[in-house]
């Protein structure tokens, strides 16, 4: 006898398929040994978007998909959800006040990016390719067990650098957030100034040796400048607490079975 692992779904007496829910989980990160998080976020997730599709029927609302990159539309079901909630939310207009109080909690969160200035030795080889990846790591690790640290001795090996920088042992100049690859970036982000990765890193390019030459922390951005960006951040929560507001209203008026929309 077959017997089903989780209950079906019921949000008013309409079912949704378990074959959605399974589709849903994929879009949700639950731990390995614990796969039936994923499936219980998904059920939520389309419990709620039924609430709201049924929602938008009851009040006769029209879709009418938006354009949200070229050639990338709206579905109907997206459309008739955001009408919606422009009609159904209402939320205080952001004053001067809340904003610079908001700005005032802690100005140090507003800051200008960084900059780093920045050496390195890149081993060059492509991660897709094993054997080259092993030879490629193999040259990296023997000129970082080379260098032992010696800051001094970085620029003429970066002379042997995959890298046009080799010309000016392996000097990259200032760099800030975004004007390298993510692992090379997120590897800088851990380094003390002076400081050299301990071990070779690892991005699209090939192998890396990194140093952190000096590095400028942002400068404390004026509060007419952080504005704007503080006002959208406090919008957006407003819409947020508005929109969880509504969605508890209609589920308590719900009849909802299978699952339910506590915070997993």
């Amino acid at each position: 006898m077959n017997v089903s692992l989780f209950p079906d779904v019921v949000v008013n007496g309409e079912t949704i398929p378990s074959a959605a829910i399974a589709a849903e989980a994929q879009n949700h990160t639950a731990p390995k040994d614990k796969p039936g998080i994923a499936w219980r976020k998904a059920a939520q997730a389309l419990a709620i978007r039924t609430l709201l599709l049924q929602e938008a029927r009851k009040r006769d609302l029209d879709a009418d998909p938006e354009e949200l990159a070229p050639g990338r539309f709206e579905t109907e079901d997206e459309a008739l959800i955001r009408a919606l909630l422009d009609e159904a939310l209402t939320t205080a207009p952001i004053t001067e006040e809340a904003v610079r109080a908001e700005w005032a909690r802690d100005p140090n969160r507003y800051r200008s990016a960084p900059l780093w200035d920045v050496s390195h030795i890149l081993c060059a080889c492509d991660p897709r390719d094993e054997q080259e990846r092993l030879v490629a790591e193999a040259r990296a690790v023997a000129l970082l067990a080379r260098l032992d640290g010696d800051a001094k001795g970085f620029a003429a090996a970066a002379r042997t650098s995959d890298c046009g920088s080799k010309a000016s042992g392996g000097h990259l100049g200032q760099l800030g957030p975004n004007d390298t690859v993510p692992e090379f970036e997120a590897a800088l982000r851990t380094l003390a100034e002076g400081g050299m990765t301990a071990a070779p890193v690892l991005s699209r390019r090939g192998w890396h040796l990194i140093r952190l030459n000096a590095t400028a922390p942002g400068q404390v951005l004026p509060y007419d400048t952080v504005r704007p960006k503080i006002t959208l951040a406090l919008e957006k929560a407003a819409w947020a607490r508005a929109s969880r507001d509504f969605i508890e209203t209609l589920a308590e008026r719900a009849q909802i079975s299978g699952t339910n929309l506590a915070p997993i």
